[in-house]
């Protein structure tokens, strides 16, 4: 398994670009997972259902299962992304990651407007719609999902 993070500013347009990324990968053959980075008051559940309510009451995991979907719920105290990563996704041959700026996964950053976040974060390349500086050695690609797929499939899922 290969992870890369997908950052930018706030309303950057990460995941919209994900979201036509995704199936440029699947068509090429990998099996693709996401991990969304989201603030702590933020709950994945619906408060006041019976998933909720389980959680609640102090089960370690809840799995929401029906014959089409599942999801798994559960709290941490901290416990590193990559764990998880690690215990649900090993099985994948990428996981892109929205968010996680601090981590130190490589990093691609979706640029629209501000200030880029190169430079000041290490990436490997910024993706963009318009002209943007960079630090030296960061490529910077179009905002096309097939020349960023070649990218990563060039710098991360090659052996």
């Amino acid at each position: 398994m290969k992870v890369i993070a997908v950052i930018g500013h706030k309303a950057s347009g990460k995941t919209t670009f994900l979201r036509r990324l995704i199936p440029a990968l699947v068509e090429r053959g990998y099996r693709v997972g996401t991990a969304k980075h989201v603030a702590p008051d933020v709950e994945p559940d619906h408060p006041g259902k019976d998933t909720q309510l389980h959680r609640e009451a102090g089960a370690e995991r809840v799995l929401l299962y029906s014959d089409l979907h599942g999801a798994l719920f559960w709290d941490h105290d901290g416990v590193p992304v990559a764990e998880y990563l690690e215990r649900y996704m090993a099985d994948l041959d990428l996981v892109l990651l929205e968010g996680f700026k601090a981590s130190d996964y490589p990093k691609i950053e979706v640029f629209r407007a501000g200030e880029p976040l190169a430079g000041r974060l290490p990436v490997l390349a910024v993706v963009s719609d318009r002209p943007v500086r960079v630090p030296d050695g960061v490529e910077v690609l179009p905002l096309d999902p097939e020349t960023v797929a070649d990218f990563l499939e060039a710098e991360i899922l090659s052996p």
